[in-house]
This record gives structure tokens, sequence and C-alpha cells, in this order.
């Protein structure tokens, strides 16, 4: 999979040779091509940027410079991305989308922003990482990158990405490993058994009990079978309730 990235700060990306995805790029699985938008200045200072129209502070950078790196990478089958604050969030969902891409082109902005008649001119997609703002689209970027390159075929072993948090809609399990017993706590009995059927059925209670403690508004956007909803019923019934445990908490009253 080819990622051309477009940055003022390239440097920035040598994260990206480190771990599974610096193993994936030596194995040609995934390529990162870094481009300078900096080298595509006319001026002799190397200036990108200037003032807004309008009046206002900080600095846009210029659409003609922008175009022309753009233009050293354009291809038919590429897709251009624009990580930027006002796009839609990055989900799970996307992610698996933007895999099945053969190119994907990311524009960092930076400053201020950039003019929007480029923006209009080569976008056709704009994706933000969360509902904050950085300082440029650099580290969303690579977010992107990492999140996408995990589902290019060869880069995790075979069925990793199937029952991490978010695969199915809920929150992965609690995982364990040697030692059998840490600070008196044991592992699971269940994922010592060799009982693969239990070890399933604990698993799945466990996203459904993860997911509910912790972002119980997933339980609403995927379909649950009558034993999932049997589970959490009863996860229900054995939790006390947040608000009557809080208002104990701080001297309050029911």
């Amino acid at each position: 999979m080819q990622f051309d990235v477009l940055t003022l700060f390239p440097e920035m990306f040598e994260v990206l040779s480190e771990s599974i995805i610096g193993r994936a790029k030596e194995k040609g699985l995934i390529n990162v091509n870094l481009i300078n938008i900096r080298d595509f200045s006319k001026d002799k200072h190397k200036k990108v940027d200037d003032t807004p129209y309008g009046g206002g502070a900080g600095m846009v950078l210029m659409p003609d410079i922008v175009y022309d790196a753009y233009e050293s990478v354009r291809a038919d089958n590429a897709k251009v991305i624009y990580m930027s604050p006002q796009g839609k969030k990055l989900t799970q969902e996307k992610v698996q989308e933007l895999s099945k891409c053969e190119h994907l082109i990311l524009l960092c902005g930076h400053y201020e922003g950039i003019d929007q008649r480029v923006i209009d001119t080569i976008v056709d997609d704009e994706i933000s990482i969360g509902d904050y703002v950085l300082t440029g689209g650099e580290l969303p970027a690579m977010v992107l990158i990492d999140s996408v390159s995990r589902y290019v075929e060869g880069v995790l072993k075979n069925d990793s990405t199937k029952e991490e948090s978010f695969s199915n809609g809920l929150l992965e399990y609690p995982q364990y490993t040697r030692p059998e017993v840490f600070k008196n706590q044991q592992v699971p009995s269940v994922l010592l058994s060799g009982h693969h059927k239990n070890i399933d059925k604990w698993r799945r209670e466990q996203s459904l009990k993860v997911t509910l403690s912790k972002r119980p508004e997933l339980l609403d956007e995927i379909e649950l079978s009558d034993e999932d909803k049997k589970v959490l019923e009863k996860i229900e019934n054995e939790v006390p309730n947040r608000v009557g445990t809080a208002q104990i908490e701080e001297g309050g009253k029911f």
C-alpha cells in the first residue's frame, strides 16, 4: 500500500520506522513517501505561507505551493485526505475502508491551515482524530497510517485484528500472560482450562462488561444476541448504581 504524505516536517515521521510499521516497510508491504511542501516554494527563502485575507492571527499555507506538491505524486487511483479537525472522526470502520485503497495521499496542514481553494480542488475526504486542535496534521497522519497499515495483508498475523477493540463493535476483553500469579492476583481459571468454548464465552462476557463500564454508548450501535442481553442484565444487576455510588462518596443523598 502506498502512502504519500505532504508535510512541512517530514522528519517527524521517523517514528514510523519502528515496530510493526517499520517491519512492514522493510518487507515492502507498505511504502511511506514523504514530500516536503517547502521544496515546491519558488521563493528564495522557501516561504510557504502568507497572512490571511480579511485579517486575523496566524499564517495560511499558499494554494499554489500545496498544489504543486500534490501534482508531484498525483495518481488516478489515489485518494487525497486532508487531516483536519473539521473532518469526520476516524473510526475503526473508516480505517478498514481505507485499508482497501491502493494509494492514499495525506495532506498535513499547519499554522492557521491551508487556502480553501486548494482543499476544494484536490481533497476527497477530511478526517479528524478527535475534537481538539493540534499544531499540525503530522501526528494525525501518523495515527492514520498506523491504524490503516494494520489491516494491510501480511502486516499482522492472521486474525490478529478480529477480536481487538472496536472490531466487532465492543471493547476487547482483558488479556493475561505469565506469571500465573502476580501480586496475589490469579489468572482467571477458565483461561487455564483449555476448554475453548468456555474461553470464547468468557471473553464475550468480559467484552460486554468492559464496554458497559467504559463505553456504554457503543452497545446502542451493535446488534446484541439474546444471550448478550442476558449477560448485560446480569452485569447491571451486580454493579451498584453509579450515580448512587458517586453521591455516597460525596456525602450526598439518593
